[in-house]
Formats: structure tokens, C-alpha cells, sequence
């Protein structure tokens, strides 16, 4: 009897923990809710009351539509369901930017519309950013399709979506974000010859084509019509965050295609006035992903395109690259449609007049050689950032390889053209010592002024040089 007495006061004191454990459990979950709601509320009243202070600021009137949660599952179902809902829910749905740029600002991104030239890795970023902001408007201009490797850097592209257009794959994620947008898809291609049917009517174009001619076409098209146009340039084969950089096209350095599209552009007569977001970082070591054997059977490469002249091998691209060029674009264009323009993107500091200084210094020692003035090298002050900086790494190529306090750019061998491979850093005094003793009737060997391992490490960079120099965007 006392065995069974035992047994049930211990069941007893176990059945009462297990109580005080669920009670203390339900206790602290309660707590926790308790305190998430406070917390959005304060979060909820602290937004109102910058756009209050906001307007108040400014002079304009104060919001007459509060900011609720989004917690309300009746406002979350209207959200989903009703093409055509308040005005209340789309700002509450706008309210951190609306924060930011307050009414007017707001009334201007709102009252935008962008034109999305190319929807793939960075152009998909691009326009779902520009509709998250508040652009109500949104053209997407694409021919290509998605695929399997599209799947790495596409903003919106699934499993479910290969195969299908990429217009049409960042469209459907477009109008389930914000069913109060005007979202147009074109599966389409632009070109120059009815270039106004797809711009026409629209604030800002991005550029976000992958192939050098078309890119030019539409850029100097927008530049001839006064159409504002933001364009991308290479995020193909680049991985390091750090040197992404929002230019003018004029002041690109070390990226190829930038280098490509800015010479192609003043042939033209366009040298500048586009912005960009664009990469100083020189391609690593990796090189166009191979065709197989197989498609060489099928006949000329060339005519293997989806259309002529768009290249039909593949770039090895890091995923999030393509998708930080986007972002850049779309702040870029939120900032200006808003009346708060990036006035002073950050350039690369100083380098552009070492660079120009390295390469007037050069221009003088090319002169004495012929024995007249040039106007111009076969060189710009681009290519002489790509040899200080990325080939030579701003350092001499003498032993012990020093910083030079005075760089300075010489052709390695005189008996050949000055070119990108052709081209040593050393310090000043080095530089006269080259020149002097390597150049003339009476030339020695710069391999005997200097020593093999010099040539050696000379002939490492020339082959570097031209590997850059040869790569294809």
C-alpha cells in the first residue's frame, strides 16, 4: 500500500512539473509575442514620425494616411488578390521609401517609368529593384530565353521557369510584388533601325546588353534623342566587390568592353555623358567556356547565334556580380527620378591624374626618339592604369622590386611598336637609364642592361598583356 502511495505522489509531482513547464513555456511565448508586437509598433511610430518631422521640415503637409502593420492578414489577402487596391496599402507597401525620399520624392519615383533593355543577370536585378522602389512603370525588352545556367545570377528565374522568355519570367514576379504596376513585357530584340517603338515615352533606359554593337547602337541612339539611359558594362569574369565603381563612360578604366564601347562611341562622336557601373577589376585567369566538338559539325560557329553577331559562347560569370551592376543601376535611376541625384560618385582616388601625368611623361620620350611632336600614342591613359596597376602592380620591374616615387613608363625593346606588351614600369631615373642606353643607332639589349631574370619577369607580363588585351566580351 505504501509502494502504491509513493507511486502516485511521484506521478503526481511529475504531472505538476510538466504543468509548470507548458505554463512557463506558453508564459514566455506570450512574452515574446507581446514584446514583437510592442517592438513593430514602436517601429511603426517611429516611420510616421519621420515623415511627419520629414514634411514638417520641408514645409509640406503632414501624411493624412497612417502606416500599419502588415501583420493584418486582411491587408496581406487584398494585397494578394485585388488588382486594384487603396492608395493606403501602396504606400504602406512604400513606406520605408517614402521615409527616405518623402512625398514630393515619392510623387516623382511613383510617376517614373524605365525601359529594362536586356532581363538577364544584371537587368532582372535592375527591375525588380526599380518596382520595389516605387517605379510604376516598367517596359522589359528581351529576345533570350531562360535556361539552366541562367539560374546562378537571375533575380527571378526558377526551375519552373527555363524555357521560357526571361521577359516574360521576370514580369510574372513583377506584378505578384506590386499589382499596381504597369509591367510590359517584349520578347523582343532592340535595333537602331526602329529604335523609338520600344523607347518611346519612357524617363530612363537601362542598358543591360551583352553584345558590344548593340550596346553602341543603343547608347549613341539615347545620346542623339536626349534620352536619359544608364548602361552596364562587363560583370563577366570579375569577382571582387570592392571595385565597383558608378562613372561617366569617359572615366572607365581597366574594364575591356568599357574600353570597347567608349572608342566605338567617339568614332561616333559621343565621348561621354552616359553614366555607367562598371568594374575596375582586370578579368582573372578564365577564359570563354568552350563549344563542343559537336556544334563545330553543325556548320560555321557564326550562324550557330540566336542572331547574327550575338555571341554564342558562354562568359564565366560569378553570380552575385551581375546582380550588384543591377542594384547600382537602380538606385542610380530611383535617386535621379526622385530629385536626389548621386552628384558625386566616388572615383578612383587620384589615379586619374597619375595616370595622365605617366602618360605625358612617356608622350615627351616617344618624341625624342622620332624627333617631332605627336598628337596622340598608340596607347591612352587607360592602357598605362592597366600596365602600372594590373601588369606591373604598381611596383618596378627591377629587383627588389620597389614602389617607384616617380613612376615611369618605357618600351621595353625599341625595335618593336609601343604597345600594352611592349611597355615596363620603373622608377624616373631607371626610365632615362633605359631609354638612353636601349634606344638610338647604337641600342644594346635591354636583357644585358638588366640581366635575365629581369627578361624573364618582362616576358611573364607581355604575355599577361596580351592575354587582356585579346579577351572577348
Amino acid at each position: 500500500m505504501t509502494s502504491l502511495n509513493l507511486h502516485s505522489h511521484r506521478t503526481q509531482l511529475i504531472a505538476t512539473a510538466v504543468a509548470a513547464s507548458v505554463t512557463t513555456a506558453g508564459l514566455l511565448y506570450s512574452y515574446q509575442n507581446l514584446s514583437r508586437h510592442r517592438r513593430r509598433k514602436e517601429l511603426d511610430a517611429e516611420i510616421r514620425r519621420a515623415i511627419v518631422n520629414h514634411n514638417e521640415s520641408t514645409g509640406r503637409d503632414s501624411p493624412d494616411i497612417f502606416i500599419r502593420s502588415l501583420e493584418d492578414e486582411s491587408k496581406v489577402s487584398t494585397l494578394r488578390e485585388n488588382p486594384e487596391y487603396a492608395e493606403e496599402l501602396v504606400r504602406e507597401q512604400l513606406a520605408r521609401n517614402y521615409a527616405f525620399f518623402g512625398e514630393e520624392g515619392m510623387e516623382k519615383v511613383r510617376g517614373g517609368s524605365v525601359v529594362v533593355v536586356g532581363c538577364g543577370g544584371v537587368g532582372s536585378w535592375a527591375a525588380v529593384m526599380l518596382l520595389r522602389s516605387g517605379v510604376s512603370k516598367i517596359r522589359l525588352v528581351d529576345f533570350d530565353y531562360v535556361t539552366l545556367s541562367s539560374l546562378n545570377r537571375h533575380a527571378t528565374a526558377t526551375l519552373s521557369d527555363v524555357g521560357t522568355p526571361k521577359v516574360k519570367c521576370v514580369e510574372k514576379t513583377l506584378k505578384d510584388i506590386a499589382k499596381w504596376a504597369q509591367v510590359d513585357a517584349c520578347v523582343d530584340i532592340w535595333r537602331k533601325e526602329e529604335g523609338e517603338k520600344l523607347l518611346s515615352g519612357y524617363d530612363w533606359v537601362v542598358d543591360a546588353i551583352d553584345n558590344i554593337q548593340t550596346k553602341v547602337d543603343l547608347l549613341k541612339y539615347c545620346h542623339d534623342n536626349n534620352i536619359k539611359v544608364f548602361s552596364s558594362m562587363g560583370a563577366g569574369a570579375k569577382c571582387d566587390p570592392t571595385r565597383i565603381h558608378i562613372s561617366d563612360i569617359s572615366y572607365t578604366v581597366y574594364d575591356p568592353l568599357a574600353r570597347s564601347v567608349r572608342r566605338r562611341l567617339r568614332l561616333q562622336g559621343v565621348n561621354g555623358g552616359i553614366p555607367v557601373v562598371y568594374s575596375s577589376e582586370v578579368p582573372g585567369d578564365v577564359k570563354l567556356l568552350p563549344l563542343p566538338e559537336e556544334e563545330f559539325q553543325k556548320g560555321p560557329v557564326k550562324e550557330l547565334g540566336v542572331f547574327d553577331d550575338f555571341r554564342i559562347r558562354i562568359l564565366p560569370v560569378l553570380g552575385p556580380l551581375p546582380a550588384i551592376f543591377g542594384l547600382n543601376i537602380a538606385s542610380y535611376i530611383v535617386c535621379e527620378l526622385a530629385g536626389k541625384p548621386i552628384s558625386n560618385p566616388l572615383p578612383i582616388k587620384n589615379r586619374k591624374k597619375l595616370y595622365e601625368r605617366i602618360y605625358r611623361d612617356l608622350l615627351h620620350r616617344e618624341e625624342k626618339l622620332v624627333g617631332h611632336q605627336l598628337n596622340r600614342l598608340p596607347i591612352d591613359e587607360d592602357d598605362v592604369g592597366l600596365i602600372f596597376e594590373d601588369l606591373h602592380r604598381g611596383r618596378s620591374v627591377l629587383p627588389p622590386y620597389d614602389v617607384p616615387t616617380r613612376p615611369t613608363l618605357v618600351r621595353w625593346d625599341y625595335s618593336k611598336p609601343l604597345t600594352t606588351d611592349n611597355c615596363i614600369v620603373l622608377e624616373h631615373k631607371d626610365a632615362e637609364t633605359h631609354f638612353k642606353t636601349c634606344s638610338g643607332p647604337e641600342a644594346s639589349s635591354p636583357s644585358l642592361l638588366w640581366g635575365k631574370g629581369v627578361e624573364e619577369i618582362v616576358n611573364r607580363r607581355a604575355e599577361e598583356a596580351r592575354r587582356i588585351t585579346n579577351w572577348v566580351m
